[in-house]
């Protein structure tokens, strides 16, 4: 069995600072490792538990082993309720654009319904935001636009849709 090696205290800036770089470089899993590392060492560290959470969406798919759940698990660990708020429409608007890039078969009705459970969490952010802090406006409109854009996604009116599981 193997044993992971402990990131030492002083570490984790630079190790924030590699989790940031492997995410520009599409690189979520090592993204990922590196976050649990940090969490290891500090396990309220704020900007790993974001970074995480971050690097998880970075993989979804369209199947159903999306991470979508270990996503969320770590909605509660922010300490914030206007992150928890903001992240859980991250989550949301990243399923639905995995759904709507994986494409298929009733694929853009359920991308519709997170795209809207990630607008209804970017609203009740919005409610909570910091001072000048516009970022879940700017993400509702883009989802927004983006439905706009994608009309063949919503169902229609007289159209009852099914629950879809979320994870």
């Amino acid at each position: 069995m193997l044993e992971l090696k402990p990131l030492p205290r002083e570490g984790i800036p630079g190790a924030l600072a590699r989790v940031e770089r492997y995410r520009l470089l599409n690189e979520p899993e090592q993204a990922e490792s590196i976050c649990q590392d940090i969490l290891c060492s500090d396990p309220e560290n704020q900007e790993a538990i974001r970074s995480l959470l971050l690097a998880l969406t970075d993989q979804f798919g369209a199947g159903p082993g999306a991470r979508v759940s270990e996503a969320r698990e770590l909605l509660p660990r922010l300490q914030s309720k206007y992150e928890q708020l903001y992240y859980a429409g991250i989550i949301a608007e990243r399923r639905a654009r995995a759904f709507v890039n994986h494409g298929g078969l009733g694929s853009g009705p359920v991308a519709c319904q997170w795209f809207r459970e990630a607008m209804h969490s970017f609203e009740e952010a919005e409610t909570l935001r910091p001072a000048g802090n516009d970022d879940a406006i700017l993400r509702w409109n883009t989802c927004a636009r983006f439905l706009m854009r994608n009309p063949e996604l919503m169902a229609k009116p007289d159209e009852s849709l099914e629950p879809v599981l979320l994870e």
